[in-house]
């Protein structure tokens, strides 16, 4: 018990400066880049429309749930189908704090490899919806559906733009709150299941599917139905590695994962159809083993080696990583206790109720 709970608090201690770091510039990006604006760019259909999908998703602060209510709102404002998906496939893919995530556990080859993989696959994915399902359906104008997070849209309100301290403030409430109430479940999640492979499943599990496709579609398989953020998906990929995956397959795992859950494909089927699921399912699938097979080759033409900061044990752990790691895991345990407390608040009586 203790050796698993030291590999978490090691995970926790190489994880946390870097979240923390992305999840303040995501704030930032939120304030910075307004729903709106989004949805105009994506207005106009076309393969301009389906890469400016991929490159807005790409850096949005948005996990696998919370991207569904807002790619419906752009499709809702006239976006086509393949913008639609391929903003769908960029934004929970990779993100700001992913990225800085995959930098501190990774190194900063998967850091590069992820966003570009994240591109890549989205505009693949919405140029094969649009050319698999031309058919352009009437855009339903039902009202969107809340994020399975639990997550209420902000309202658009016109009113005099804040000043520089206070869009500095939303910015740290929003990454240090909101953010992490989005991602803080699947973030333990990934830390706990990151610690049980670190812990207890042998090299020899994975190397017996070799380094090739037949492992990459080994990781598809594993990925296809979990629902998990990228963010959390970077221990689980660190621990894979450890335990003997090949960075191409590793990187699979973290392209198709986020991507390709349940919820998000139950909604392409519903306001996009059967054809565009195929397709969408079809890009990101094909594309993810491409890039991985591609990854594989680098490494073994550069001679790359794996840097996995956070499978390292024995060393001196700076004071600030440790004070890091303590504000980060304060900071999730608010959610949970927030959460708690809410369960037990006595509601409200209504006016109608009281009268």
């Amino acid at each position: 018990m203790s050796n698993l709970l030291s590999i978490f608090w090691n995970l926790v201690i190489e994880s946390a400066p870097w979240l923390l770091l992305g999840y303040f510039i995501a704030g930032v990006i939120k304030q910075v880049i307004p729903s709106e604006w989004v949805q105009k760019q994506l207005a106009k259909p076309g393969l301009l429309s389906i890469t400016k999908g991929a490159l807005i998703g790409a850096p949005l602060p948005l996990c696998s749930c919370g991207v569904i209510p807002t790619a419906l709102a752009v499709r809702k404002a006239g976006a086509s189908k393949g913008a639609t998906a391929s903003f769908l496939v960029a934004t929970p893919e990779t993100g700001v704090d992913s990225i800085a995530f995959s930098y501190a556990m990774l190194g900063p080859v998967f850091a590069i490899a992820r966003p570009i993989g994240a591109l890549v696959s989205a505009v693949v994915a919405g140029v094969l919806v649009n050319t698999l399902d031309s058919e352009e359906e009437a855009v339903d104008t039902a009202p969107a559906p809340k994020s399975c997070c639990s997550m209420n849209k902000e309202s658009v309100v016109v009113a005099a733009q804040p000043s520089l301290g206070e869009r500095f403030v939303q910015a740290f409430q929003y990454g240090y709150g909101r953010m992490i109430s989005d991602t803080a479940k699947w973030l333990c999640i990934g830390l706990v299941a990151a610690t049980l492979v670190t812990a207890y499943v042998p090299q020899s599990f994975f190397l017996q599917w070799g380094d090739g496709v037949v492992a990459m579609l080994v990781m598809v398989i594993i990925g296809l139905p979990m629902y998990i953020c990228a963010t959390a998906s970077t221990p689980v990929a660190a621990s894979l590695l450890f335990a003997g995956i090949s960075p191409g397959a590793a990187l699979v795992f973290m392209l198709t994962g986020p991507a390709t859950n349940i919820a998000t494909m139950g909604v392409i089927k519903e306001q996009l159809g059967s054809r565009s699921l195929v397709a969408y399912l079809l890009g990101v699938i094909v594309t993810a083993i491409a890039a991985g097979l591609i990854l594989n080759q680098l490494y073994a033409i550069f001679g790359w080696e794996l840097q996995l900061a956070a499978m390292s044990h024995g060393e001196e752990t700076a004071l600030w990583r440790q004070f890091a790691a303590v504000a980060l895991s304060l900071l999730v345990a608010r959610v949970w206790v927030s959460s708690l407390l809410n369960k037990f608040r006595p509601s409200t009586p209504s006016l109608g109720a009281a009268a």
